[in-house]
């Protein structure tokens, strides 16, 4: 594991960990769709802002219109899809619960990767810990202590979030070979803000929203949207899908630690065994063991 490694994971996973966070106090004031418009129109104007900065007016335009379609592809579903669905869930299930369920992520790249990619096969123990975390899900969502229908529906759309979230993961990897980082994530986050508009302006606030729900909204767009942009297409491209995924192993922890802590979050049992069962399924179904005997083997050199 590589020094630069290590320290961007563990970035990411405090930004992102703190993410749910930030939903949930948003979703006191905004609806879904508005709240994560605003959140990708504004991450997007910072990233344009930075990258003119980095390479220049002209040279800026030139490599966001090399992104051209990938990018908004990319906005959709890495973004817009994934960030509403997250937002909804969180009006039904702890923020906690919602980091729980996103760590589905590596798992669904590891069952989805065979079928666009038939290289990537996909049997025995990755096999074993694809079910694992699916079992994991199950718990997660049906073994609460007063789950009811919202609180499954709640569930079912962060899983779904991160059905989008590995579909893009597996395009960026696999699909995407031309601009660069800074490039790539402005052009998704300004291209899904486009896309997910209409749906934000059916919904948009009646009142003027309080500090909290604000200062959350901006720290969702400056900290879990911008700079997590930056980092998450450098890690892609330095280290592959498959190691930035494991993002998921450090980030429900540490949201959790922010619920309980900040929030007055309780930890039932159910979301603990569900927590272990999709780590320990992340662990088998996306190769992470074997990752981890091949890197100590072969360590990749740092660029």
């Amino acid at each position: 594991m590589t020094r630069s490694y290590a320290f961007l994971i563990g970035l990411l996973a405090a930004i992102w960990g703190a993410s749910y966070l930030f939903i949930k106090v948003a979703d006191r004031a905004f609806s879904p769709a508005a709240m994560m418009d605003i959140r990708m129109l504004a991450a997007g104007l910072l990233l344009a802002a930075f990258l003119v900065w980095q390479r220049g007016r002209s040279r800026a335009i030139a490599e966001v219109r090399e992104v051209g379609w990938h990018g908004v592809l990319l906005g959709v579903l890495n973004g817009a899809v994934p960030f509403t669905l997250i937002a909804w869930g969180e009006r039904h299930i702890d923020s906690g619960v919602a980091a729980v369920a996103n760590a589905t992520v590596p798992i669904f790249v590891a069952a989805l990767a065979p079928w666009l990619l038939p290289s990537e096969g996909v049997r025995g123990v990755r096999l074993f810990g694809i079910a694992l975390g699916l079992v994991g899900v199950v718990v997660l969502a049906g073994a609460q202590p007063s789950v009811g229908g919202w609180f499954i529906a709640g569930t079912l759309a962060v899983v779904l979030a991160s059905i989008s979230y590995a579909l893009a993961g597996i395009y960026a990897q696999h699909r995407l070979t031309t601009g660069t980082g800074p490039a790539l994530a402005t052009a998704a986050m300004l291209g899904g803000a486009v896309v997910l508009l209409p749906l934000a302006l059916l919904r948009l606030p009646t009142h003027a929203p309080g500090w909290k729900p604000v200062a959350s909204l901006a720290g969702l767009t400056l900290l879990g949207t911008a700079l997590a942009q930056l980092i998450l297409y450098r890690v892609i491209r330095l280290h592959g899908s498959l190691r930035t995924s494991l993002v998921t192993y450090l980030m429900p922890p540490i949201a959790l630690g922010y619920g309980a802590v900040l929030l007055g979050e309780s930890l039932s049992i159910a979301t603990v065994g569900g927590l272990a069962l999709i780590l320990g399924g992340v662990a088998l179904g996306s190769g992470a063991v074997r990752l981890a005997r091949w890197r100590r083997a072969a360590p990749v050199p740092e660029p």
